[in-house]
């Protein structure tokens, strides 16, 4: 799954962020093929092949380490390699989920609050996920925020910007995000912004030669969803869907 040279690069960040003492350096690697394996191709734990290690190891690993947010920090040590501002992207995608995503325990509330909390609702493209993220100028992920599957992207923009490490000079979302209030957050902010208005809205300043490299952050979820557990949903909670989206934006990083 993984070559000596991406095990080197990716070794000693997993060692920075993930909890001691609960897998072995020895078994690590095997590990974390195994978690790769698993989300690459979207099957069930159980079908992980022997080779890589106990299913139930790697099963119980990610999970653990999703509701520990070590995906969300080897995201972000990846991101030390340096972050362009130049252009930053918004963009949103809706996720299905996959029948075995339902089920989730509802810790005492209702079926509808289980939902909302684990980001599941259903749009007219059926049952699933809104997954937002914003992007550097070379396309590489940033940060993400999911919400049910009804849910608008536009209340995702402002926390995802407030996530950036400084002032972007250009913010280039499209239709979904476009909102005089949003607008003038991001002029507040220092910033320029380069969203389309909707058709019967006046005509806002949108410059063509800004706005039409948002193919960037289009060709950075193609990527994405090459990973069969990105492109259908079938964690049952938020924690590990958002897991699996910062592991395979993390190793998109290293890529690139």
């Amino acid at each position: 799954m993984l070559t000596d040279a991406q095990w080197a690069m990716l070794e000693p960040l997993v060692e920075q962020c993930r909890p001691k003492g609960k897998t072995s350096p020895q078994d690590l690697r095997r590990t974390l093929e195994a978690i790769l394996w698993r989300h690459e191709n979207g099957a069930r734990w159980r079908a992980v092949p022997a080779e890589l290690g106990p299913w139930w190891r790697a099963a119980q690993a990610f999970i653990r380490w999703a509701r520990l947010g070590v995906w969300e920090r080897l995201l972000n040590l990846v991101q030390e390699r340096g972050i362009q501002l130049g252009m930053t992207f918004l963009d949103g995608t809706s996720v299905r989920a996959h029948q075995k995503a339902a089920g989730a325990r509802r810790k005492g509330g209702s079926q509808a609050q289980r939902d909302h909390r684990e980001a599941l609702g259903r749009s007219r493209g059926g049952y699933g996920t809104k997954a937002c993220v914003i992007a550097d100028s070379l396309g590489r992920a940033i940060a993400f925020r999911i919400a049910p599957g009804q849910a608008h992207e536009l209340p995702q923009a402002v926390p995802l910007l407030d996530s950036l490490p400084g002032v972007p000079t250009w913010v280039v979302a499209d239709r979904g995000s476009t909102s005089s209030s949003f607008r003038g957050h991001v002029w507040s902010m220092g910033a320029k912004p380069a969203i389309p208005p909707q058709r019967h809205e006046a005509p806002v300043a949108c410059p063509d030669w800004i706005y039409n490299n948002r193919n960037v952050v289009e060709r950075l979820w193609a990527r994405l969803k090459e990973w069969r557990a990105v492109a259908t949903r079938y964690g049952k909670t938020a924690s590990s869907f958002m897991g699996i989206l910062c592991l395979a934006a993390a190793l998109d990083w290293l890529k690139r």
